[in-house]
């Protein structure tokens, strides 16, 4: 029996610095440990696939939390289902759980669909917030840096795209949405 670990985080600037540590104390060796930095909504991803090709009859993959391998309930229990067709275990330390044994994989397959559960309930609460927010007046987005008045006298006093752009240092894609969202109020 080998033991593997698989770490990740949703961007680039979080750190997998815990969860290398626990996998290390728990007795993997760096170089079988597998990490990713992006998203886990989907299961294509370079770290995930190359511990798919290295996982062999026997083997026991450690995750600190079961949301590290994935967030989708469907293809966590895919994965699961793949790794098991393998011979492959998956143990979750913070979870307490493992994949090892029939009630070990019907406890991951409730836990991940709980967890997915959750993920939905957290997007549809951002979502009702920001519809609140819109419905007050709160505008969302960055701060408009251009003086959009300052754009159009000149326009209208007959200076070009470019010779605008320059002159106020901005992108000349910029005078042109300009230009055309203020067409767009005179309609």
């Amino acid at each position: 029996m080998r033991l593997f670990g698989y770490a990740r985080v949703s961007t680039s600037q979080q750190s997998l610095d815990a969860q290398m540590k626990a996998l290390k104390a728990e007795g993997v060796l760096g170089n079988r440990i597998f990490t990713d930095k992006e998203s886990g909504s989907h299961v294509d991803r370079e770290g995930l696939q190359m511990l798919r090709l290295k996982v062999e009859e026997g083997d026991v993959i450690l995750v600190k939390k079961l949301d590290r391998l994935g967030r989708d309930t469907a293809d966590m229990i895919q994965l699961i289902k793949e790794f098991d067709a393998m011979g492959v275990s998956i143990r979750f330390l913070d979870d307490g759980i493992s994949t090892e044994g029939t009630m070990g994989k019907m406890v991951v397959t409730i836990l991940s669909a709980v967890a997915q559960a959750e993920r939905l309930r957290i997007l549809e609460r951002t979502n009702e917030g920001r519809q609140e927010a819109k419905l007050k007046g709160i505008q969302f987005g960055r701060k408009r840096s251009v003086d959009r008045n300052t754009v159009l006298a000149l326009y209208y006093k007959g200076s070009g795209a470019t010779e605008i752009a320059r002159q106020l240092n901005i992108a000349r894609s910029t005078v042109y949405k300009v230009i055309k969202d203020s067409q767009k109020l005179l309609v």
